[in-house]
């Protein structure tokens, strides 16, 4: 299933005990509408807050009387508006949500004005200072190609910084003025390390505030130490957009 969320009433995809979840409140209804327990893997795990207009999840059901328009239909009536199915389909059995995927892609919204909106507030990061869009497109080309993301990630409890476990490979991160002081932040890669993009987008940020230079990015990065990047992003402006297999 190709899946679209508004993460602000959930704490993030992954199923958790006592806690209100976008994979929790999927698996729990579908379970309901087929009768069957199902195993939800995902594309991207998703944090509190974070929505996702591409998210893909994968899962088994007996193919004996599979009717996927029922199962869209229901899941939607009961989960919408802040889950819809947007597709579903039957994949090859090897397919894995997670494991299959060649690429993410996200989408990080800044609202860039003096006054904020209450109808982007939800989605966007308000930044009322000025920002210089030249200096933040600057910042984005130090992140293009394979790095070691350690200084732009969240390591897990009882993990130690390990190279191959946080390199990354960027293949696009570029920003887009669709006027009136909404600016789209992009970036795709095979895959993300927990709090990636929104430790990249604000440090990209603090440039576009001049309270970094562009030129400072590559040896951030080269550093592999967390406390020089910025403070993350919020994460209400970011959006798992599309995932590519």
């Amino acid at each position: 299933m190709t899946v679209a969320y508004d993460g602000s009433f959930y704490r993030g995809f992954a199923a958790q005990p006592g806690l209100k979840t976008v994979g929790g409140t999927l698996a729990s209804t579908l379970h309901r509408v087929t009768r069957h327990e199902v195993d939800l893997v995902c594309a991207g795990r998703t944090d509190a807050g974070v929505h996702a207009w591409g998210q893909v999840v994968s899962f088994d059901l007996p193919a004996a009387g599979l009717d996927l328009g029922k199962i869209q239909r229901a899941v939607n009536k009961l989960c919408g508006p802040s889950i819809v199915v947007r597709e579903i389909a039957v994949a090859p059995a090897d397919f894995h949500a997670r494991y299959s995927a060649k690429a993410r892609r996200y989408r990080y919204t800044v609202l860039n004005r003096d006054v904020p909106d209450p109808f982007l507030a939800p989605t966007s990061w308000w930044v009322p200072q000025p920002l210089d869009l030249h200096a933040m497109v600057m910042a984005c080309d130090p992140f293009i190609g394979e790095h070691d993301f350690a200084s732009f990630c969240k390591l897990d409890k009882g993990r130690t910084i390990s190279a191959p476990s946080m390199r990354r490979r960027v293949v696009d991160a570029h920003w887009d003025d669709a006027g009136d002081g909404v600016l789209q932040f992009w970036i795709e890669a095979n895959a993300f390390c927990h709090q990636m993009v929104r430790s990249i987008v604000g440090t990209i940020v603090d440039a576009g505030r001049m309270k970094k230079h562009a030129g400072e990015i590559t040896a951030i990065l080269r550093a592999r130490d967390r406390s020089l990047a910025a403070t993350l992003a919020p994460a209400h402006g970011l959006c798992l957009w599309e995932v590519t297999y």
